[in-house]
């Protein structure tokens, strides 16, 4: 009996000893574990702290580098945009100049378009004025002589029809014809800018003068115009023609 009992209460002593370790362990486990996990948070904060040091620097680097970025750009566009203002501008005035010349050459082309017309006319006023010449002044007049030297003629004349009209009208007529119609040309002409010109006495030009000859005239200065065969033309301040004209000679 003695040896059961101690042997019972032995059992017992070891199951609450087993019992009280193993109710220690787990609160000492607990206890480690706290004391991990506020070492874990304490490092873990520290090491959070330093990277946005390091974010704050590659930040404000990236920033400077796109600042930079930025300029050298701005400075690129700007230096396109003076490139194109100074294309801008000589295009403009490159335009300007061809509406100016366009617009005097339109102008011209109005004014000189009916050269050869006048051209063409002046040699029915050449042929006008040759016939108004070849009527002398003084057959213009009538003259009484005429008559009476036909009267006193003792030579028989032939009978003729008689006229309604004289000879002297009828040559007056024709000269006031002609210069009738020499005047209608000629106002023609200046409808169109087309002036006669006529250089006698003038010194020879030769941007206006045709010489025909030379003659030496005493008391002309040598290279003076002293006959004029034709006359000049201009249309407005263009020759047309040039004056056919004799030139005095030098006489030394």
């Amino acid at each position: 009996m003695n040896l059961a009992a101690s042997s019972l209460q032995s059992l017992r002593s070891c199951t609450a000893a087993i019992s009280s370790r193993s109710l220690a362990r787990p609160a000492f486990g607990r206890c480690q574990t706290r004391l991990a996990t506020f070492g874990t948070r304490h490092y873990s904060e520290q090491a959070t702290s330093q990277p946005e040091g390091s974010n704050e620097d590659a930040q404000a680097q990236g920033s400077k580098t796109d600042c930079s970025e930025l300029e050298s750009k701005l400075k690129a566009k700007q230096e396109e945009v003076a490139d194109l203002t100074g294309r801008l501008r000589y295009l403009q005035a490159d335009f300007l100049n061809l509406q100016r010349n366009a617009a005097r050459e339109k102008e011209q082309t109005r004014d000189f378009a009916i050269s050869r017309f006048a051209a063409d006319l002046l040699e029915t006023v050449d042929v006008l004025s040759i016939a108004l010449k070849s009527v002398p002044a003084q057959a213009l007049r009538p003259s009484s002589a005429s008559s009476s030297s036909s009267s006193d003629s003792a030579v028989p004349s032939t009978p003729e029809s008689p006229l309604p009209k004289n000879h002297e009208t009828y040559l007056q007529e024709l000269h006031e014809g002609v210069e009738m119609t020499q005047r209608q040309l000629l106002q023609t002409l200046f409808k169109y800018h087309v002036k006669p010109f006529d250089p006698t006495g003038d010194k020879f030009d030769p941007n206006h003068h045709e010489a025909l000859y030379q003659a030496p005239v005493p008391g002309k200065e040598p290279g003076t115009v002293i006959d004029c065969q034709k006359i000049g033309y201009k249309i407005k301040d263009r020759v047309l023609r040039a004056a056919q004209v004799g030139v005095a000679q030098d006489t030394s």
